[in-house]
């Protein structure tokens, strides 16, 4: 009697990938390592100032110019009531300010005040110092290049669906 294949994939077969996925799913691993690491060290550029990393995002991005909860949550990924809460904190504490949207009544556009300005400037000074430390411990054109890489990965996943 022949053999017959085996209709089912065991578990292994399942589990293989391409040199390509395995690389990916490194780099994925590394990069989610990173985050954290990078949120606390956020963190510890902010805190002297009264702040936190996710607040900095946000005054970040107000920085700009006004921009609605939803726009600032698209920046960034993230879920739209975690930067409300955040965007509530800035208000009550005078660094930032919900105005009127000309062009949606409901979503207020939340704008930087110069209270928060003041912060965020001496935090991106701070940042400025800590960036420029570890960036000459590499090659900038290896840190250009993994900026790229990041960006195309980014792209590839497509918009972001946080909100």
């Amino acid at each position: 009697m022949a053999e017959r294949q085996h209709a089912v994939k065991s578990v292994d077969d399942l589990l293989e990938r391409t040199g390509a996925g395995n690389a990916f799913s490194d780099l994925v691993a590394q990069v989610l390592r990173l985050h954290g690491r990078l949120i606390a060290a956020g963190n510890a550029m902010a805190r002297p100032f009264g702040q936190t990393e996710s607040r900095w995002q946000v005054l970040a991005v107000v920085d700009r110019g006004p921009a609605t909860v939803a726009d600032i949550a698209r920046v960034y990924g993230l879920a739209r009531q975690s930067v409300q809460r955040t965007a509530d904190a800035l208000e009550r504490e005078g660094m930032a300010t919900f105005e009127a949207n000309p062009r949606h009544r409901r979503a207020k556009l939340v704008r930087i005040t110069p209270r928060g300005q003041a912060a965020l400037r001496q935090i991106e000074a701070a940042e400025r110092d800590w960036a420029a430390g570890l960036g000459a411990q590499f090659d900038e054109r290896e840190l250009r290049q993994a900026v790229e890489l990041l960006e195309r990965v980014r792209h590839a996943l497509g918009p972001s669906r946080a909100g």
